[in-house]
């Protein structure tokens, strides 16, 4: 930290100047956090938009189908990454931003309450997406639910997985809003 000197009249003052080297290195690790959710966010809709299994029964000449867009609310997760993946690699320009105009304030403001907004939209959808996966693993004996991940594996590992990216985007946007908050609160 670098003082300054301030004299006035008979005695003298010191002032420190606050590091700037340290707001820097949040915005660097805004971008990188930013980087990493939204590929994280674009594996976990890609994975689950693409997951299908078919099962032929042999006793009987029946097909059985398992996709994500049968269930709304896979078709919801896909939709809630979607749009959180399109808002991070949107905001990217605007956290690079940051390394220009280290005391940008209004950005930093406005990317915490969208990021804020993308957290909740993104925790919706991957909660909504949970209680399908965990029915798929467990079914449910009281509702009459069936677990059908004995017979279509494939299709439970790609939501599982799916499930998995879009929670450690979570995390990743939650370390991103208390990143531009200590930004915000050093000003």
């Amino acid at each position: 930290m670098k003082a300054e000197a301030v004299e006035s009249g008979e005695a003298s003052t010191i002032i420190a100047a606050p590091k700037r080297g340290i707001n820097r290195g949040i915005s660097i690790a805004d971008l990188i956090l930013r980087g990493v959710a939204a590929i994280g966010t674009f594996a976990s809709a890609l994975t689950m938009g693409t997951t299908t299994e078919t099962l032929t029964i042999f006793t009987q000449p029946i097909m059985i189908r398992a996709k994500y867009n049968d269930l709304p609310s896979l078709t919801f997760f896909v939709i809630a990454n979607s749009i959180v993946c399109g808002y991070l690699v949107l905001s990217i320009p605007l956290s690079i931003s940051h390394f220009i105009r280290r005391e940008a304030r209004i950005t930093r403001i406005i990317l915490v309450i969208l990021n804020t907004a993308m957290v909740e939209l993104l925790t919706a959808g991957a909660s909504a997406a949970t209680v399908v996966v965990y029915l798929a693993h467990k079914g449910n004996a009281n509702a009459n639910w069936l677990a059908i991940c004995q017979q279509f594996n494939n299709f439970c590992e790609r939501i599982s997985g799916s499930l998995i990216g879009s929670f450690a985007s979570i995390i990743m946007i939650m370390l991103m809003i208390i990143a531009s908050a200590v930004a915000l609160s050093r000003h």
